[in-house]
């Protein structure tokens, strides 16, 4: 799909659909929508005072061969309060306008930027929101919908003192909004791996706690680690380590999830798979900073040399685990993940897993939780999220919960003693790994997958954190 840049009148422009977005306010047609409203013989006030445009978030109005225009069509989507919006609302419109334009079998079509908006980040949302809502999870169907598809976006608005900072937005976009969709094709794929580091040097390298999740498969388990090391890398700067959960299907191991759902269980790679995103798009945009990613691979299978609920292993770092579930295997294999993150010089850790369905209890599909040992690092994360328009919520880490997670026959135990409080233990396992290296954990068990399609994105992956993290790295 082209996105490209328009600046041609929107009255002279031909194409499938004109599209652009009003607020909730007493009169929808303001600034440019005025104009659209002139250019239609105030066709727009009309629908305006009989309810039809109202502006609120999401509201779609499509109007057929509107007077006065050369486009076939005129599509208005309500961009809500205008005090409120931003450009992850931007983007939600960007990508609602895509998914049903595309459905209607329009091929291209014109999004007009308001007075005010003529910016970088708004150039940079409405090319994301457009890409992302494009993906389909379609791969492995027979049947396609092979003429519903969009060849052109065309984003207008922008004046000739304004044109490069659009052009800018729009590829830096593309960037972000193909890495993302890289990340939730990875997330779709049947479980399989790719070989970097495998089984002999895993266990070379003692990393026990992996290998013990990965015992019961008789897929062997790896290790993939890039490095992204820019030649102006400024001298004692910071190496930033990522680190995902690549559980490429979970059954529970011998601690045997229930049957309902567990079909999704391809989806506890979606760490690794966002890891692996953000490393795409870093190579494109080429920031500064030296990027280490490690993502350990595996399933968790039940079968005759499976580990077993009572079973002692002993991680990379030394320290000895006490494995009472062997459902809580995300947190085994990134103990190992963190540790050897650190070996490689990573001076900030964030790692990234779909480890715990108390999250979802916590913050149902709404909000990411984050976890941090360091509160300038877990603030610069936390700023970089509001900047990409990804909900994220600091969740606490005092040193009560530690308790949780001591072992009674080894140093710690793999899942809590206490009642409640699953997602911090979780946490607070991991952490045991990464010692004083600032560290943050991304639990996004419940915001990596959409069960239900959204008006702006396809059921299925999401990538989230993608985003986040680019914003984080790219701002060091």
């Amino acid at each position: 799909m082209q996105i490209t840049l328009e600046s041609k009148p929107f009255a002279t422009l031909e194409t499938d659909a004109l599209v652009t977005y009003v607020f909730e306010e007493t009169d929808p047609a303001q600034g440019r929508v005025a104009e659209l409203d002139k250019l239609t013989g105030g066709l727009l006030a009309k629908l305006s005072k009989s309810g039809e445009l109202t502006g609120k978030t999401l509201e779609i109005t499509l109007v057929h061969a509107p007077a006065g225009l050369k486009a076939t069509r005129l599509l208005l989507l309500g961009a809500g309060k205008r005090e409120q919006f931003n450009p992850a609302t931007l983007r939600k419109v960007a990508g609602a306008a895509l998914r049903h334009l595309k459905s209607r079998g329009v091929h291209n079509f014109t999004f007009v930027l308001r007075e005010g908006d003529l910016t970088e980040e708004a150039a940079q949302a409405v090319t994301e929101g457009a890409i992302a809502a494009d993906f389909e999870s379609d791969k492995y169907k027979t049947e396609k919908k092979n003429d519903k598809f969009i060849e052109t976006v065309s984003v207008a608005g922008y004046g000739e003192s304004e044109k490069a900072a659009a052009e800018k937005g729009i590829a830096r976009g593309r960037i972000v909004a193909e890495a993302q969709n890289f990340t939730r094709d990875l997330v779709n794929e049947p479980s399989n791996k790719l070989e970097i580091l495998d089984e002999k040097k895993i266990a070379e390298l003692k990393m026990g706690a992996l290998l013990s999740v990965a015992q019961g498969s008789v897929e062997p388990p790896r290790m993939i680690v890039i490095t992204y090391t820019p030649s102006n890398a400024k001298p004692g700067g910071p190496v930033v380590g990522l680190v995902g959960k690549a559980v490429t299907f979970d059954t529970g191991g011998i601690s045997i999830k229930p049957s309902d759902g567990m079909e999704k269980m391809k989806y506890d790679m979606a760490g690794g798979a966002t890891m692996l995103g953000v490393m795409r798009a870093l190579a494109a945009l080429k920031p500064s900073v030296k990027v280490i990613c490690v993502v350990p691979a595996t399933e968790n299978m039940p079968g005759g040399k499976a580990q077993k609920p009572g079973d002692i292993q002993t991680a990379m770092s030394g320290k000895t685990i006490e494995v009472l579930n062997t459902d809580a295997e995300g947190r085994l294999i990134l103990a190992d993940g963190v540790h050897y993150a650190k070996q490689l010089g990573a001076t900030h850790l964030v790692d990234a897993a779909t480890l715990t369905g108390a999250i979802v209890v916590a913050l149902a599909n709404i909000h990411v939780g984050v976890f941090g040992s360091d509160q300038a690092w877990t603030d610069k994360l936390l700023a970089s999220a509001k900047a990409a328009g990804e909900k994220m919520w600091p969740m606490p880490m005092d040193e009560e919960y530690r308790e949780f997670i001591k072992g009674s026959f080894a140093d710690i135990q793999n899942i809590g003693s206490g009642k409640g409080g699953g997602a911090i233990t979780g946490a607070m396992f991991i952490r045991e790994f990464a010692g004083d290296t600032p560290w943050i954990h991304l639990d996004i068990a419940g915001t990596a997958w959409n069960d239900d399609a959204k008006p702006w994105l396809a059921k299925g992956p999401t990538g989230i954190a993608l985003r986040t993290l680019v914003q984080l790295v790219t701002s060091l």
